[in-house]
């Protein structure tokens, strides 16, 4: 008898459970939203005010005419990762657009590099403006593999530039590297003859 009354009092003790409170739900729920919201547009402001800090980088420089008429020592499909001052992998560009990442297809000639973007504003960089090619494992939002990215230093007005690259295939990336630092040693040994 005992076992029965016990279940009867723990019967008796039991409440049905708790409603939901839909507005407190709801309210918590807008209150994230905003706060979201709010993140991401200052996020924006920060992107739009990096932006006009660098507004003293000249315009990059239009593919010259003709040149599609040489025959290209190399070209490559891939991913623009972004372009930062040189030597500091965080220092993200974002003036004129270096700083969207986008597809790519370069082309290098002897007049220099062509960056075509998808969807992104192109650039080309003339032959006596590259400095040098490395292969590195990261740039600003961008990290990969030690030697996964190709960095390419080129000068812009007065400052220098690093722009992540990377292939499709990245067997290519050696050449590339081979390639633009006998193109920078030609263009100066060319420039230190005149």
């Amino acid at each position: 008898m005992t076992s029965l009354t016990s279940l009867y009092q723990f019967a008796a003790e039991r409440k049905s459970a708790e409603v939901t409170d839909w507005s407190a739900r709801i309210s918590w729920v807008i209150g994230l939203i905003v706060l979201i919201a709010f993140v991401y547009w200052l996020m924006r402001q920060g992107w739009k005010w990096r932006g006009s800090l660098q507004s003293g980088l000249p315009e990059l420089h239009a593919t010259p005419e003709g040149f599609a008429d040489g025959e290209p020592l190399l070209t490559l499909t891939g991913r623009y990762h972004a372009s930062t001052t040189a030597g500091q992998w965080l220092d993200r560009i974002v003036a004129h657009g270096l700083g969207t990442r986008s597809r790519v297809e370069l082309t290098l000639t002897p007049q220099g590099l062509d960056v075509v973007r998808p969807g992104a504003a192109d650039f080309f960089v003339p032959a006596n403006a590259l400095r040098e090619a490395r292969l590195d494992k990261g740039i600003a939002g961008k990290v990969l593999p030690e030697g996964g990215l190709l960095i390419i230093t080129w000068a812009h007005g007065d400052k220098l530039i690093d722009s992540g690259f990377r292939s499709d295939r990245s067997a290519e990336h050696p050449a590339w590297v081979e390639a633009i630092n006998q193109l920078t040693n030609t263009t100066a040994t060319e420039g230190a003859a005149r």
